[in-house]
């Protein structure tokens, strides 16, 4: 079994592919090839969101691909400025609509803020009420099975515990930045406790690792380059990545991630300040 064919099972019984091509910052129309050369080689959970305005692209991609919708897993995000029940369902039918399909496999809060006032410092405003609004939205698509799963991105533990206490139904993913250097071990320790994946995004630090002279003695005592010890790390942590490219070589290589990263290198990793 390959990474490709490697499955995490979420708090509510769906399974998830563990490897899925992110597309932040992808155009419309690069979306389409990579989506479809992605599929075709392979690759079976695509992650996407409201808010990267490429959906389509990614529609026609799936359809360019030949593979059964029902083979593939779709993530996709409503906005971080949709803080009102009708604001959600609206990016929630739009995202149906341009994706082209009848229900839609995990749906996540891209945001726990409006964007303009998202930081990682605890002392940042809240928006609890707002997001249990944005959470009855989902709840309800859940519950008429339009949606397979619901989870959160760029949740702190404050903002889950105001979930967890006031609603019932359990994010099944926080997606989060998270790579080595910077694992925010509060939410992921939290997470973890309470049956919550943890999606790793960002895993090349968006581009800083590639130079680490640290990292690099890592790759090539493994014969593998920085991008693939920077992907391995999250995976080897039990966490679902989404490496991100247009690129059919990098596609490609993002997934060349059966190998084991020894303990001793595991905590070496885990040790490094960048």
């Amino acid at each position: 079994m390959t990474i490709l064919n490697k499955k995490l099972t979420l708090n509510n019984g769906v399974e998830i592919p563990q490897i899925a091509l992110g597309t932040w910052q992808v155009s419309t129309a690069d979306a389409v090839h990579s989506t479809a050369f992605a599929l075709k080689n392979g690759y079976r959970h695509i992650d996407g969101a409201h808010g990267y305005g490429n959906s389509k692209g990614i529609r026609a991609g799936i359809a360019a691909s030949k593979v059964k919708r029902e083979e593939i897993f779709i993530t996709t995000k409503v906005r971080g400025e949709s803080k009102t029940y009708t604001a959600v369902m609206s990016d929630f039918y739009d995202e149906l609509k341009d994706l082209g399909t009848d229900s839609i496999d995990l749906v996540l809060v891209h945001c726990p803020t409006p964007w303009r006032f998202f930081s990682r410092d605890d002392k940042r405003p809240n928006f609890y009420l707002e997001n249990l609004e944005v959470w009855r939205a989902l709840s309800e698509l859940y519950e008429n099975g339009l949606i397979r799963a619901i989870g959160v991105s760029n949740f702190n533990v404050a903002d889950l515990e105001n979930l967890l206490a006031n609603t019932d139904i359990k994010p099944v993913v926080n997606q989060i930045l998270f790579h080595i250097g910077y694992t925010q071990s509060d939410i992921v320790e939290y997470c973890q406790a309470n049956n919550i994946l943890i999606e790793a995004y960002s895993s090349l630090g968006t581009g800083s690792l590639l130079g680490n002279a640290d990292i690099q003695a890592i790759a090539d005592k493994y014969d593998k380059t920085i991008p693939q010890i920077c992907y391995r790390y999250p995976v080897q942590k039990g966490h679902i990545i989404l490496p991100k490219s247009v690129h059919e070589k990098y596609i490609l290589a993002n997934t060349q991630l059966d190998f084991e990263i020894s303990e001793e290198d595991m905590i070496a990793l885990d040790q490094l300040s960048i």
